[in-house]
């Protein structure tokens, strides 16, 4: 089956009319980030695998071409229900053009290596908000076997990986995921210890557990897999994008609206309805469905002696990095003032300048830090999206400025949320999509 593109061209630009609050009910999408290591572990298994709740982004469909090209048979059942088939895994690699276009091609290494001995090691694609590392992936699958080939771009293994003790140097997700693909079909037993627990990590954990892996642990910092010598065909359902969820809470609160956002998992949001209530913003869960009420305070809560408060990012149960932007972008519109403290990346804050020039009071201090001071009229602008979720915060920041503004490079955001122009005009919002 050939690629299914996306029917829209990649230079499209989103054309935002703002100053109208957005509100209604809306189902949460599948997590984009279960759904790349699990279609990526699909890999692992000799025979059909069926993933339900599967969000028809940019990323996905990038994945599904690599995995095409390595000669796994992939059919869409219907709009969000995919089928793969690893059965006839070719020796063949995935163009290294394609593989280059998105992070999530290095979650392909551990399945190829597994079933066919060897594997490219790809250089790191997807968003550029600063350096992202792979010395952790390189550690963990040479921990367990993994060596290095004739070329430092390829990996090999002979037979099977092999059981370890393995400790991550730093809590990577990317990096937990691979090591526990790796493990999961090892000679043995392996000990992961600093393993992420985001929810994401948890879904693939889940998806190999029911085609017959053996892992313990699953939501803390140590995992433990006793390796089994095959995986069975599986059915296996993403579970919903917190990310995409608390973005939502954010356009809601910003513009004045209320938003009722079905399907989602209370325990995936607590950090984010903590983080968002000190800036004002009021949630409440009826059931599964998390509930942004009209009329928020906004109001910035100070610290307890009185300091400026500090909202930053860390590794789960932290507040997620990919909704630093999106909070940045509320503090705008919050009474008050706050620091935004981006602790992982050194280039995620750049698109500050874009807000500037809307009319937000923002210091960039440095890389890593913003003081935020609020709340500000924003002005229209025309502005590039330079990644996934800077484009997410600019879509949110056009909504509640006045006037008319345009957000280039929309497929930035097409690679992490799906159709959201459509999806926000079922929500009342003034968005369109304009080829440039």
């Amino acid at each position: 089956m050939r690629r299914q593109s996306l029917p829209y061209p990649r230079l499209d630009r989103f054309v935002v009319d703002g100053g109208h609050p957005i509100g209604g009910t809306i189902a949460a999408a599948g997590n984009k980030n279960e759904a790349l290591p699990v279609l990526a572990a699909s890999l692992l298994v000799m025979g059909e695998v069926v993933v339900d709740n599967v969000p028809r982004i940019e990323d996905v469909s990038i994945l599904l071409e690599a995995l095409q090209q390595l000669g796994v048979a992939v059919r869409w059942d219907d709009t969000h229900t995919l089928r793969l088939d690893s059965t006839g895994l070719l020796d063949t690699d995935p163009e290294a053009a394609l593989a280059a276009r998105i992070r999530g091609s290095v979650l392909l290494v551990p399945g190829m290596l597994a079933r066919r001995g060897r594997a490219p090691f790809p250089r790191p694609g997807g968003d550029r908000i600063g350096r992202r590392r792979l010395d952790t992936h390189l550690a963990a699958l040479e921990t367990l076997g993994a060596s290095r080939g004739g070329a430092t771009s390829e990996l090999r293994i002979e037979r099977r990986f092999r059981g370890a003790e393995v400790f991550l140097d730093e809590t990577s997700v990317t990096a937990t995921e691979n090591a526990v693909m790796a493990a999961v079909l090892a000679d043995g037993h392996t000990v992961i210890d600093n393993a992420a627990s985001e929810p994401h990590v948890r879904g693939l954990c889940r998806f190999l557990t029911a085609a017959g892996a053996h892992i313990e642990g699953v939501g803390t910092n140590r995992l433990r897999i006793e390796g089994v010598a095959e995986l069975r065909p599986l059915r296996h359902s993403l579970g919903p994008d917190h990310i995409e969820v608390g973005s939502l809470m954010a356009l809601a609160a910003m513009t004045g609206g209320e938003i009722r956002i079905t399907d989602v998992v209370a325990d995936d949001l607590r950090m984010i309805r903590l983080v968002y209530r000190r800036l004002g913003v009021d949630t409440r869960m009826e059931g599964s469905t998390l509930v942004v009420p009209r009329g928020q305070s906004l109001a910035i809560a100070s610290d307890a002696d009185g300091a400026i408060p500090r909202i930053d990012d860390a590794p789960w149960p932290g507040f997620p990095a990919d909704l630093t932007s999106l909070a940045l972008v509320l503090a705008t519109q919050c009474r008050g003032t706050v620091l935004i403290h981006e602790k992982l990346f050194e280039s995620r804050l750049f698109f500050v300048d874009g807000l500037i020039a809307m009319g937000a009071r923002i210091v960039l201090c440095d890389p890593h830090r913003a003081v935020v001071v609020g709340p500000t009229d924003l002005h229209a602008a025309t502005l590039a999206s330079p990644d996934i979720r800077a484009g997410m915060a600019l879509i949110a920041a056009a909504l509640c400025a006045r006037g008319r503004s345009v957000i280039l490079n929309a497929h930035q955001v097409d690679r992490g949320y799906e159709r959201i122009d459509e999806r926000l005009r079922s929500l009342g919002a003034r968005i369109s999509r304009a080829q440039t």
